[in-house]
């Protein structure tokens, strides 16, 4: 028998009270699932209650919108079940089993036509009816929450902490859903990171910090033309594009997005992240191997954003593949295929941004030199930048980020090179992370060096000894076409203090050999105190 919800459904105050209600929710079934499948079930039953809160979010704006037009009630009722009245807005249609009221109800089961459901059942059958009322879901969201291993007392209990949250608040946003996918778009990013550090490694397939990703998109605006991700994840790169343009005071239909993702799973999130915010990107119609069977072989991108795993050893690699323009990869590992392929993929005037193992910069083995240098020589690096340490739990190799650019302009025949090491500060005792200044410092530098106006651009490029250097092909080729910024940037001027030198070595001098007499003098007591014990 349907129940009334323990919780009425309530706008939270604040985001972070909305991150923390829907963190206790997803304790509940925290320890009765393995890690991959708990992640699944969490993410598909907020993007569930995302889609129903948007979803009465604009019902009630239209019947609003109705009323005020002066249709009358029986108008009304036609009218408010208008698919296109929603699709239109940018919202989904939810059918009424689908609905968060109807679920909130029956948390506990249901008969359904004379048939016991439990709440898991119900979610399914809801998953299903998203799906087939939204073609574009097709294939993406989870049926998982009737399993055997699915605490269903600890599901219902979920639900009901679930319904106390809202992602939609009527008032604060307007009646299209944008409120709702505002909310929710930055909660599953939370959850996102969440997951990413609690599989530790793992989480490094599928989440890339936000701060490195900033970085990729702060220096190569991608406000418009196709962007694409040949290792996607849950589609973190895309996001982040978008809220550029947003805060640049653009429309993310500017941009068509394009990926292609090696795990099933990770493509599912990827495609629920980019529903999420209101993208329409093609991610193939299935995930695939991108070395084995590339599901986009003739786009030319105008961007292209990649954090792809670093050091495979074990690829797809055909020795004949016309990617390799540069020289065939090595098979023991898969950093030059990937730039290789990114490569590939820039369309005239394109450019991207790649995050590495920073062994790529130098690495002679397999024939990488080789590699390297023909790319240098192509003049395709446009910045190279040696990131901190530790901005990855999943990984403690050091990275850094490729920058390319088919079309360099006035600095054809140069590379910056920025050595971003000592930027960052710790939030924990494992992870660093980038403030807004240090990226703003990184994108200027970049914008400066390309004579792109920007916020944080100076007015003038100029070398900054340990920072940045604009280096020339020749003091490249001099290097045997190493591209490690420190090499290149130098040490950071010391400071000037105002004491003159002399006097300055004078005082070091008088200090030294103070130390050295405080030295002799402790030595002597020490001896006088052995001699008394022996």
């Amino acid at each position: 028998m349907p129940r009334t919800p323990k919780t009425a459904p309530q706008a939270p105050s604040t985001m972070k009270e909305l991150k923390d209600t829907l963190w206790k929710a997803a304790d509940k079934l925290r320890g009765s699932m393995d890690a991959s499948q708990y992640k699944d079930v969490i993410l598909g039953l907020v993007f569930l209650k995302y889609v129903s809160d948007a979803f009465d979010e604009r019902r009630a704006g239209l019947r609003s919108e109705l009323t005020a037009d002066g249709y009358d009630d029986g108008q009304i009722a036609d009218l408010i079940d208008d698919t296109d009245e929603y699709t239109g807005r940018g919202v989904f249609w939810v059918p009424t089993n689908a609905r968060w009221g109807f679920l909130a109800e029956n948390a506990k089961g249901a008969a359904v036509d004379g048939i016991d459901r439990s709440i898991g059942a119900l979610i399914d059958e809801a998953m299903d009816a998203v799906m087939q009322a939204n073609p574009q879901l097709s294939g993406t969201l989870p049926r998982i929450f009737n399993r055997d291993n699915v605490d269903q007392r600890r599901l219902g209990e979920l639900v009901d902490l679930f319904n106390s949250a809202r992602f939609a608040a009527q008032g604060q946003g307007g009646s299209d859903g944008r409120r709702a996918r505002d909310l929710l778009g930055e909660v599953y990013e939370y959850f996102l990171e969440k997951f990413a550090a609690a599989e530790g490694k793992r989480g490094g397939e599928f989440y890339t910090p936000a701060g490195v990703v900033r970085v990729l998109v702060e220096l190569l605006q991608p406000t418009h033309g196709r962007v694409y991700d040949p290792a996607c994840g849950s589609g973190g790169m895309f996001v982040q594009a978008e809220k550029f343009i947003d805060a640049h005071h653009g429309e993310g239909s500017d941009i068509s997005v394009y990926g292609q993702e090696l795990n099933e799973r990770t493509w599912r999130m990827a495609k629920m992240n980019l529903a999420i915010h209101g993208l329409s990107g093609n991610l193939g119609p299935r995930w695939g191997d991108t070395f084995a069977r590339d599901l986009h072989p003739d786009l030319q991108a105008d961007f292209v954003m990649a954090n792809p795993p670093f050091n495979i050893k074990d690829w797809a690699r055909n020795e004949s593949d016309p990617r390799w323009r540069f020289g065939v990869p090595p098979a023991g590992n898969a950093n030059f295929a990937w730039i290789q392929h990114i490569l590939s993929k820039l369309a005239p005037g394109g450019q991207a941004g790649v995050v590495m193992a920073n062994g790529s910069m130098s690495s002679n083995s397999g024939g990488e030199g080789q590699i390297r240098a023909e790319i240098v020589e192509a003049d395709l690096v446009s910045c190279m930048v040696a990131l901190p340490t530790q901005l990855f739990r999943s990984t403690g190799i050091p990275v850094c980020v490729w920058f390319f650019a088919k079309d360099k302009g006035a600095r054809a025949g140069e590379v910056l090179f920025i050595d971003a090491r000592g930027l960052g500060h710790m939030v924990d005792r494992a992870e660093r992370a980038l403030s807004d200044e240090d990226i703003a410092k990184i994108a200027g530098t970049f914008h400066a060096w390309r004579g792109i106006e920007s916020d944080a651009a100076p007015d003038e490029y100029a070398d900054v000894p340990g920072f940045c250097y604009s280096a020339t092909l020749a003091e490249i080729k001099a290097a045997d076409y190493a591209l490690t910024p420190g090499r290149y940037v130098g040490a950071a001027e010391a400071a000037d203090d105002g004491e003159p030198i002399e006097d300055k070595l004078a005082r070091l001098q008088a200090e030294l050999e103070a130390q050295f007499t405080e030295s002799a003098r402790l030595a002597e007591i020490v001896r006088e105190q052995l001699g008394r014990v022996s």
